[in-house]
């Protein structure tokens, strides 16, 4: 046993070796990884795309905001074309009735009607509606008091109308001017 020790001291290492890894190459199929040079390059190229893309969404941005513009100044412009034409027929109907002048008062009247209907209808399309508040309850939103006048009617009444009122869908174009009740202490 002795002797077995004093072998195996003898002959250090007598483990069979292993080779070394070799270096792994690209023909191998190991990816190498790219250097930084390369790395750079690619990013500057993907940096440049994406300005690129930058650019072209923030001219089509303006494009889009200065086409909005344009279409509100046109409806601006344009917003009173379909009242404006509709109120050419009620133009003709009164310059129709000027240029007879062998007319009656009779025939002067009853055109003024016809014409004030037309009127009305052009009123009604473009949901223009009158404001005549005699005998409702004074509303400064829709009136205009001009003077309180004594009455037997409840205080703030309103007991007579000067000029009717007019508003467009739920805006007052104009309140009506009127005369309100007096409250009975006053």
């Amino acid at each position: 046993m002795n002797q077995e020790l004093e072998t195996n001291a003898a002959a250090p290492d007598l483990q069979p070796e292993t080779p070394a890894p070799a270096a792994a190459t690209p023909e191998e199929g190991v990816e190498s990884m790219p250097s930084p040079a390369e790395l750079l390059r690619q990013a500057e190229l993907l940096a440049a795309e994406h300005h690129d893309a930058w650019l072209r969404a923030k001219a089509e941005a303006e494009n889009i905001r200065r086409r909005a513009q344009d279409d509100v100044a046109k409806a601006h412009k344009f917003a009173v074309e379909g009242f404006s034409s509709e109120l050419l027929a009620v133009r003709d109907s009164l310059e129709a009735a000027l240029a007879n002048a062998n007319q009656s008062a009779e025939t002067l009247r009853e055109g003024v009607e016809i014409t004030l209907r037309q009127l009305a209808g052009v009123f009604e399309r473009f949901s223009i509606r009158e404001i005549d508040p005699d005998g409702s309850k004074f509303d400064p939103h829709f009136h205009q008091a001009m003077s309180m006048v004594p009455s037997d009617q409840p205080a703030n009444t309103v007991v007579q109308v000067f000029q009717k009122g007019y508003q467009l869908h739920e805006r007052v174009l104009r309140p009506a001017l009127v005369a309100v009740a007096k409250p009975a202490d006053a």
